[in-house]
């Protein structure tokens, strides 16, 4: 079981290489970017964009999951494994699906950005249930949910021309729902009893606030990259930012009146101030006051704090659904708000023409939030399926949460703790 994980990537990087060499070339510019001055501007307009998505999922991301004390290491390196992995894949399989022409695959900067908001429901999704899952399981995750998202997010762009220019429905609710249903089927109907290893530390909950700070600086640039340059782009920047601020402030004050001393949870810090940036996503770029965009923050960060402190606890009890990082909170609640909002901004905009048009718009909003909703359900329990086979090599309760299991530590191998000794592992993976 340990060398799986270097076979399984030695040979997809094997493949790629090969796939790469036959079939995938630069794009030539169009004739309209002929001109060495216009080909610039097209990547420096962008290429800034993709620098900060890059900085989001790789540093910002994967310290807000070092929450867990001891498993930083490999909270970290997998989300970092799993963003290279999952990139590659969709743009595989994207090229051959839409861009092969010719008997080649013309590859360019818009092509790896789109590639890479597909590895992002990848990463969403694994936090339903990190730390009890091996890295095999996470691979076989990425490989099953990339098609999935791909033909979803086909469904409500192309053929229900949803308006989602941040993710919010195609991103952020489908992400959410996948990793519920593979938390639900991988872990069945029992509940997860609070693991030792499982509560966050000041030291954990400190580089994970660091996590949500480095996203939260950068989000505005993850919901506008996408977003037709001029006004679209900076309304959306605008009503991001707006957005973000005033979920900061709305996560400060519900956590402190829903503690019963008034302190502050890092856990709501590190989840609320982000619901802003999830909820904006589908109506950043459409012309609405600037208020909205606040009274939208507000609400979504309320609603997320809500969620940890009630609904979580109950879907528990109720459901045994596991959701290790509270996805559901920050990306299924503020993104149903954020697809219901867009409805509603569509019906009140300024019409030109007859209200049919947007009565209809509104709906497809709806109806792309109940396929995002579905397909992602019904895929995740059909991967949750899939990942309980033996040879992924799941681990034993014992060893869940803990670096130790896939990384030689030095201070361990050197002063073996009464709870970290050989004997113990060797027992635990023999269970």
């Amino acid at each position: 079981s340990r060398r799986l994980l270097s076979l399984f990537l030695g040979l997809f990087q094997g493949a790629l290489l090969l796939f790469f060499a036959l079939f995938v070339t630069y794009g030539e510019p169009s004739a309209q970017e002929k001109n060495a001055s216009m080909v610039a501007n097209k990547v420096y307009s962008t290429f800034p964009f993709f620098q900060d998505i890059q900085v989001m999922l790789v540093v910002g991301l994967g310290l807000l999951l070092t929450f867990l004390p001891l498993y930083g290491l490999s909270a970290l390196t997998h989300n970092f494994l799993l963003l290279n992995f999952s990139m590659q894949w969709a743009l595989v399989l994207q090229g051959l699906l839409h861009h092969f022409h010719h008997g080649q695959v013309q590859l360019d900067l818009h092509k790896l950005l789109i590639s890479e908001f597909a590895a992002v429901t990848v990463l969403i999704s694994v936090g339903a249930i990190l730390g009890r899952t091996s890295p095999c399981q996470l691979l076989v995750m990425a490989t099953c949910e990339i098609p999935i998202y791909l033909a979803s997010e086909w469904v409500i762009i192309n053929c229900l021309g949803v308006l989602d220019v941040g993710g919010t429905i195609t991103i952020h609710v489908f992400s959410c729902y996948f990793g519920l249903g593979v938390s639900k089927a991988l872990f069945r109907a029992r509940q997860q009893p609070l693991h030792p290893k499982e509560t966050p530390t000041p030291r954990s909950d400190l580089m994970s606030l660091v996590g949500m700070l480095i996203l939260w600086v950068f989000w505005p640039s993850f919901v506008a990259v996408l977003c037709q340059p001029g006004d679209a782009q900076h309304r959306a920047i605008l009503n991001t930012l707006l957005a973000m601020s005033a979920g900061a402030i709305t996560t400060v004050v519900a956590s402190s009146l829903l503690e019963g001393d008034g302190k502050l949870s890092p856990g709501h810090l590190q989840n609320g101030s982000l619901a802003g940036g999830v909820v904006i996503g589908a109506v950043a770029d459409m012309a609405m006051p600037p208020v909205a965009a606040l009274a939208l923050g507000s609400l979504s960060a309320l609603a997320c704090i809500l969620g940890f402190r009630f609904l979580t606890p109950l879907l528990e009890r109720k459901l045994a659904l596991l959701d290790q990082c509270g996805i559901h909170n920050l990306h299924g609640l503020p993104g149903t708000l954020g697809a219901a909002a867009s409805a509603v901004a569509i019906l009140v905009a300024p019409k030109d023409t007859s209200g049919s048009h947007f009565s209809q718009q509104a709906l497809h909003q709806m109806g792309g939030l109940a396929v995002a909703v579905g397909v992602s359900l019904l895929g995740g329990l059909l991967t949750g399926a899939t990942l309980q086979l033996p040879s992924l090599a799941q681990p034993p309760e014992r060893l869940c949460f803990d670096d130790s299991l896939y990384f030689k530590i030095q201070d361990q191998a050197e002063n073996p703790g009464p709870d970290n000794t050989t004997e113990e592992g060797a027992l635990a993976l023999k269970e």
